[in-house]
């Protein structure tokens, strides 16, 4: 019998050991930049003629490596392979599948160091956002493998006289997993996990920007020997590869993380049934945010002034659940965004192998134009009090940006940027700063600062998101503590790591016999 499902804990890297621990394995990661991956189908390793380039954010001229593209082709092979491994996989006790997630986290558990070290340098994340993005990726093996374990066998039922009632579930076939680049073990990780623990197969898509340590997460897989066809590794481009996924008829459902715009292209996509399928589609989505936390006129504004910063630019600002506007009550407007603005202005911005770094580069040279761009938007919406500009050198580095005096309709308040940008939004009230805070087309996260218990106790009814946090910051969901996903276009609620997640992977059958 598995022990309670607790979270893996933290480090502190200002304490010698996991500061050596971590300066150890970025030496190690260094050392092995710049191989090759192959795709990976039925257990079969297939080198192809192009590839995807994986670069460091930071120094761009440094080669992560290279992953082989599939192509369309690729994918068909994939989907056939999974659907062939479904029915024997299917059948594989629950217990036994969870065991295996078991082993897959025994194994990111003892290269914790390692799998950080690769995200410091494909996506330049800092050292603390790293550890904790390998931190939720065993916390998502070790919960659903419990979940799993929990599922299994017969559920209750009402008893009926001269019958024997069960119910239980069974998977649902092949599953498209497509993650993205900002939490690229994590996310890639508690997708495939909890399609694959419930009994389903899997073609494996990660983000172009971050194939390696996608791959590196299939080695893991591999080590704990699942069975070959099971998890297909299939790095490739969505144009072509996540069409040939989201449209094939033997693909039972999409789990997606990704833009709003692509989650509702694979929505509508795969709404219709195409010839040879006969079944409706499932989509598990979580897409973006638009996020906000109010700030009342009895909040801590110290306090307050803390979880914004660390919301809005904790790596980049590049999270769906980043704080991306700031609602202050008229009465402390003035004097929260001076806290703010100090904060932010003291952040270290800079390459994460060095420790002491706060915020690395965005990811790639499209975000930072995109960003620059809301920069133009920005001056013309609000008033620019810090930041603005693009920090000069190789990497793609963007400083804390906080926009002030902006309309609540302004497009840097309602449109999703993905990089560190902050709208200032002021509020006569605070029934207008709820009103505010639910007047885009997202709900993802939200935060409420206040030592208003009236006010506490309306946001929990009437801020309309999947994910409220009062009095802290909005971001750093804990698996099976806060489980995540969000209302409106932000996805379908699907809760990662919560207790009812693996049923959007299961389906429920009822078996009556008359004696």
């Amino acid at each position: 019998m598995l022990p309670p499902f607790k979270n893996e804990p933290y480090v502190d890297f200002t304490q010698p050991e996991p500061r050596s621990k971590m300066l150890a394995a970025l030496r190690e990661v260094e050392s092995q930049l710049g191989k090759s991956y192959p795709l990976v189908i039925g257990g079969r390793r297939i080198d192809t003629p192009e590839g995807i380039i994986s670069v460091n954010p930071a120094r761009p001229s440094q080669l992560i490596g290279s992953a082989s593209r599939a192509t369309p082709e690729h994918a068909e092979l994939a989907v056939k392979t999974a659907y062939e491994a479904f029915p024997a996989w299917s059948r594989v006790p629950p217990e036994v599948r969870a065991r295996y997630l078991v082993k897959v986290a025994a194994i990111l558990r003892r290269r914790i160091y390692e799998f950080s070290a690769w995200m410091v340098y494909e996506v330049s994340k800092s050292w603390p956002e790293a550890y904790a993005d390998t931190a939720e990726a065993i916390d998502f093996l070790e919960f659903y493998a419990r979940e799993m374990i929990r599922l299994g066998g017969s559920h209750p039922t009402t008893f009926f006289p001269g019958e024997e009632n069960e119910v239980f579930y069974i998977p649902l076939g092949v599953g498209a997993v497509i993650s993205p680049w900002n939490f690229p073990l994590a996310i890639f990780c508690g997708m495939t996990a909890s399609a694959m623990v419930s009994g389903n197969t899997v073609v494996a898509k990660p983000a172009e920007q971050s194939p390696i340590i996608a791959a590196k997460l299939f080695e893991a897989l591999e080590e704990a020997s699942i069975p070959p066809g099971v998890v297909n590794f299939l790095p490739g481009y969505g144009e072509d590869v996540g069409e040939s996924l989201t449209g094939h008829p033997l693909v039972r459902f999409v789990s997606f993380t990704g833009s709003k715009d692509v989650g509702l292209h694979v929505y509508r996509r795969i709404a219709t049934p195409v010839p040879g399928q006969k079944w409706l589609k499932r989509a598990i989505l979580e897409l973006g945010g638009k996020n906000a936390i109010i700030v009342d006129a009895s909040a801590d504004l110290d306090a307050a002034a803390e979880g914004v910063v660390a919301a809005a630019f904790g790596f980049q600002g590049q999270k769906c659940s980043a704080c991306s506007r700031m609602i202050a009550h008229k009465d402390v407007y003035t004097a929260i965004l001076n806290r703010v603005v100090e904060r932010a202005s003291k952040l270290t911005v800079g390459d994460p192998t060095d420790g002491a770094t706060f915020m690395g580069a965005v990811i790639d040279a499209d975000a930072q134009n995109k960003i620059v761009g809301y920069f133009e938007i920005g001056s013309e919406e609000g008033r620019l009090v810090l930041g603005g500009k693009v920090i000069p050198g190789e990497g793609f580095f963007i400083p804390p940006t906080v926009f002030a005096d902006v309309e609540p309709g302004a497009r840097i308040a309602q449109e999703e940027v993905f990089g560190p940008v902050l709208a200032v939004i002021r509020a006569e009230n605070f029934d207008r700063a709820l009103e505010i805070a639910n007047g885009t087309d997202y709900g993802l996260t939200g935060g409420v600062f206040s030592n208003n218990r009236e006010h506490l106790e309306r946001s929990r009814s009437e801020f309309h998101v999947g994910n409220l946090y009062l009095n802290r910051k909005n971001t750093g969901a804990l698996v099976d503590v806060q489980p995540f996903g969000g209302f409106n276009l932000s996805g379908t609620d699907s809760k990662a790591g919560g207790r009812d997640y693996l049923q959007l992977f299961l389906q429920g059958k009822a078996v009556s016999e008359r004696q």
